[in-house]
């Protein structure tokens, strides 16, 4: 079957190789805004940084190897998510605390996830491409089963864009005719979709990457740097301010800041695929060729090497011979999944008193009605209170005495109160829900004995009729900080 593709394997090695490179190039400036300044490694490095860009492509390829008769399906991702991914970052965490609650895939990654719209499953495309090489359909549908276990929207449809411009990448040179085959498979009108007819607007206009690059954050930025829409319109834009020279593509995609090494790899990547001598031994005499792993992979005896790597890939493809992938099914939640509440309000001056952390709140809490939210992802219209200090209260309970990562993250200026004491707040500021980078002023470590405790919010209405947003949850700092499933008093 590998014949059937010129240069098969040698599109392989490349694909894998460029990823790596890419990934070691922006590894180092990950979240930074930019624009920076690469031309190289920047510290050059002694070997491959682990990187979970390819890390889960490593875990599927090796679970589908493990199986006698080998089928990408939903069974086998949530099989991978429950036992040998430990990530508790963003989408993942989402992914695995759904799953633990019962809730499976395509649910799992579209309820309760503020970050679905994340890089998490684009970066993740190659290996799809790699198993149906020259059929962006089957490589797109492939995609479409592992992206949905942790995201939904945007950050499903970047995944499937990639994979079937990767497939067609393998038999077709010009990258335009790749982007319109990925195209081809995402729905008309969506926002990545814009984003990239955009960016190739812009590029028309004035062929500078610096430029286009403002017209993108300014059109399309957000304040997740791992957000697909910009991510994927500067993976554009580095293909095409890089006309195909590897070197100054990967540094593009880098210096263009935000996911620099999603952006950096997944350029690599498909260049490889496109044009493996095009990756020069300058890049990949300092990081070599052994294949690493990040710790957070677990329980299996992942290959030495990318060329070994790469021998299981051509082996699975023809294991698979072209099988459809099982669609996942789910069609609602395990069970009532909303979290009970209770809301208030009282006059905005309640924020005049100066909160030291540890304070007992003495001050008198407003009459409080009871509520429903969907999730701990809550978007509420300010105009359902009629004073400027809105009030949420929300119950859990432990079931052991726990090192935990209490959050509540909002834009809104806020007070936070744990037990009764002060803990936490802020005037204002960006969200990041995830345990590992919460911002500053939004959570709390703090050793909790079994059993209830009392989460209090106070948030200044604001002066906009916009809607207010949060997230709410509590991490196991002993479990890696993933997020405790059914935390709540329901």
């Amino acid at each position: 079957m590998s014949d059937s593709i010129s240069r098969y394997r040698e599109r392989v090695v490349g694909c894998w190789l460029g990823k790596a490179v890419g990934g070691t190039l922006g590894m180092p400036y990950e979240g930074c805004s930019g624009p920076l300044d690469l031309t190289f490694y920047r510290p050059v490095p002694n070997t491959m940084l682990p990187n979970d860009d390819l890390d889960l492509q490593v875990l599927w390829a090796c679970l589908l190897n493990a199986q006698d008769h080998p089928r990408v399906s939903s069974d086998l991702f949530v099989k991978g998510w429950r036992e040998h991914i430990n990530f508790p970052w963003d989408e993942y965490g989402v992914c695995k605390r759904n799953l633990r609650n019962g809730i499976l895939p395509p649910l799992s990654g579209s309820f309760d996830n503020w970050f679905a719209n994340g890089m998490g499953a684009a970066i993740r495309s190659e290996l799809w491409a790699c198993l149906a090489p020259g059929n962006p359909t089957l490589a797109a549908a492939y995609a479409r089963e592992d992206a949905c276990l942790d995201h939904a929207g945007e950050g499903l449809w970047a995944e499937v864009w990639l994979a079937a411009m990767q497939s067609a990448a393998f038999v077709e040179s010009d990258i335009h005719k790749v982007i319109a085959i990925g195209f081809e498979h995402i729905p008309e009108g969506t926002q990545l979709r814009r984003s990239i007819e955009d960016t190739q607007r812009w590029w028309n206009e004035s062929h500078d990457w610096k430029r286009v690059r403002g017209k993108i954050l300014e059109n399309y930025g957000h304040e997740n740097f791992t957000n697909v829409t910009e991510n994927l319109a500067f993976i554009y834009l580095a293909l095409l301010d890089g006309r195909g020279d590897f070197s100054r593509s990967i540094c593009t995609a880098a210096n263009c800041g935000k996911d620099t090494d999603c952006t950096a790899a997944t350029v690599g990547a498909l260049l490889g695929i496109m044009a493996p001598e095009s990756i020069s031994e300058d890049w990949l005499r300092p990081i070599g060729r052994n294949l690493v792993l990040s710790p957070e992979i677990t329980g299996i005896k992942p290959p030495d090497s990318l060329d070994t790597f790469t021998d299981m890939v051509i082996n699975l493809r023809e294991r698979l011979r072209g099988k459809i992938a099982v669609r996942a099914d789910a069609l609602g939640l395990p069970r009532d999944m909303s979290i009970p509440a209770r809301v208030g309000c009282a006059d905005s001056d309640w924020f005049g008193h100066g909160w030291q952390i540890g304070r007992p709140l003495d001050l008198i809490i407003p009459p409080m009605k009871s509520i429903r939210f969907e999730g701990s992802f809550v978007t509420m219209d300010s105009k359902a209170f009629d004073k400027g200090a809105v009030f949420v209260e929300y119950r859990f309970i432990l079931k052991r005495t726990t090192h935990a990562r209490v959050i509540f993250n909002t834009h809104e200026n806020c007070r936070v109160f744990l037990n009764g004491k002060y803990v936490f707040g802020r005037e204002s500021g960006r969200m990041a829900p995830s345990p590992h980078r919460i911002p500053n002023n939004q959570s709390i470590d703090v050793r909790l004995d079994i059993g209830e405790h009392k989460l209090l919010a106070v948030l200044k209405k604001p002066e906009s009729s916009r809607k207010m947003e949060w997230v709410v949850g509590v991490s196991d700092g002993e479990d890696n900080d993933q997020w405790i499933p059914d935390v709540w008093i329901r």
